[in-house]
């Protein structure tokens, strides 16, 4: 993937952000190819409670999200993901220390009380510019179509090694290593919204709820993770029905992730280039419910199967890349948090319900009409996109200064939100208490231009230096 047009701080941010998705999301995945066969050792088992022990994280994902995308934006992005890592940290040793599958469950429960996906994908929103966000939010979408792929290869080679508890073990490594990153790597940003939408009030939930673009990506993201969750309750099957074995499925899943994430590329790069964001959008739910239609009806042969799911992928990376971007540019300012908090219950929500209907469907109809059921969910979702509005482009800068301490950061900051024609403000200081290295800081300004006075910007951020 290019990141050109990427400044210091963006690819930074991005590569570092990115990666603490991804080492995380490493973490969780692992268990899915060993589970059903590892869980029957633990005392308690039954289908019932292996069901819970892996829904039980998505359902606490769902509920926590919108609590902790409030508290990212009242008491800022880094502190909210740290806590939420020590959460989830304490949900891993539970579940690693525990014999029974009920104690699996609780630990996969706590597990999901870190939800921390909100505040960091509103974080990657404050450390970019509006142009150059679609690249960070696709690279922090490739991490996470990687780590399920890594999960696939390690999952069962840990869990051989060590079993499972060494899985969750290991799972607590990749947290504290994510920690580290948390701290050491991701940019320092102050962000601020106009006076009185900075922090997030139970109504303006219920409104951003409610708003008509926004309920638009939030049910796309909902559908888009229920197919996922449903498909992989059969998917595996089908391909060792064509004669792929279990261990040799990650042959097709590290090209089928790589191929359709650069299939994808330059569609993006097209729908930016010439403002085509909304058709593409539209193209990408098509061409996602097409995959799912083949799957279903295509004799379950191998190269079928390929080509359905390298669809499937290429769809599937393409919305997962560009429905937080969207969501990021129509939220209102200072509520990106609660907004992104909103959109990440819908997505984790989704594949919880994936799993079940997946399963009810499976049971009561085959699990072949699995695809049926996602793929006429899909055309719902399509028919809802025809209803997007076309995003209106502010103007955007991005200035330089020099800033002496975080204190000065705060007040210029607060300074710049208050002049005319400042829609949002983002103070973003890198490499801060580093001898070796000059202290720098990058104010992002969405504006008004029609309004906003550029020269007396620049001056305040010169009298801050």
């Amino acid at each position: 993937m290019s990141l050109s047009g990427l400044n210091r701080i963006e690819k930074k941010a991005a590569f570092s952000l990115a990666s603490v998705f991804g080492v995380r999301m490493l973490g969780l995945f692992m268990i899915l190819p060993v589970f059903a066969i590892y869980g029957e050792q633990l005392a308690g088992y039954s289908p019932l409670w292996l069901g819970l022990a892996i829904g039980a994280y998505g359902l606490t994902q769902a509920l926590l999200q919108i609590p902790m995308g409030i508290l990212s934006d009242k008491y800022g992005r880094k502190p909210v993901i740290l806590a939420g890592l020590v959460v989830f940290l304490i949900g891993s040793v539970v579940a690693a220390m525990s014999t029974t599958i009920y104690g699996v469950v609780l630990g996969r429960a706590i597990q999901g009380m870190g939800a921390i996906a909100s505040a960091i994908l509103a974080l990657a929103a404050d450390l970019t510019r509006e142009e150059q966000r679609p690249k960070v939010m696709a690279t922090i979408g490739m991490f996470i179509g990687l780590s399920f792929t890594f999960a696939m290869i390690l999952g069962p080679i840990v869990a051989d090694f060590f079993g499972l508890s060494g899985l969750f073990w290991f799972t607590g490594f990749l947290t504290i290593l994510a920690m580290l990153m948390i701290q050491f790597m991701v940019p320092y940003s102050i962000n601020k919204a106009p006076r009185g939408d900075s922090v997030a009030l139970p109504e303006q939930i219920v409104k951003l709820i409610r708003h008509p673009q926004l309920s638009r990506l939030n049910w796309g993201v909902f559908i888009l993770h229920m197919a996922l969750t449903a498909c992989f309750v059969t998917l595996p099957k089908q391909f060792v029905a064509s004669g792929l074995a279990l261990e040799n499925h990650w042959q097709i899943y590290l090209p089928t992730l790589l191929g359709s994430f650069f299939l994808m590329v330059p569609f993006m790069i097209f729908a930016m280039k010439k403002e085509q964001e909304k058709p593409m959008f539209s193209a990408a739910v098509a061409l996602l419910s097409l995959a799912l239609f083949l799957l279903w009806l295509l004799p379950t042969g191998f190269w079928s199967l390929v080509l359905s799911v390298v669809m499937f992928f290429t769809a599937f990376n393409y919305l997962e890349a560009t429905l937080p971007s969207i969501l990021s540019r129509i939220a209102p300012a200072g509520v990106k948090g609660s907004a992104m908090g909103i959109y990440s219950s819908s997505q984790f929500l989704g594949a919880f319900v994936g799993g079940i209907v997946g399963g009810l469907v499976a049971s009561s109809y085959g699990e072949q009409t699995i695809f049926l059921v996602m793929a006429i969910a899909s055309l719902i979702w399509l028919v809802l996109s025809f209803g997007m509005k076309k995003l209106k482009k502010s103007k955007n800068f991005s200035l330089v200064t020099n800033i002496s301490c975080e204190d000065k950061a705060d007040e210029i900051a607060e300074l710049l939100i208050n002049m005319p024609g400042v829609i949002e403000a983002t103070l973003v200081q890198d490499d801060v208490g580093n001898s070796s290295e000059k202290s720098v800081a990058v104010a992002y300004l969405k504006v008004d231009d029609k309004i906003v006075d550029l020269l007396a910007i620049k001056a305040l951020l010169h009298q801050g230096a």
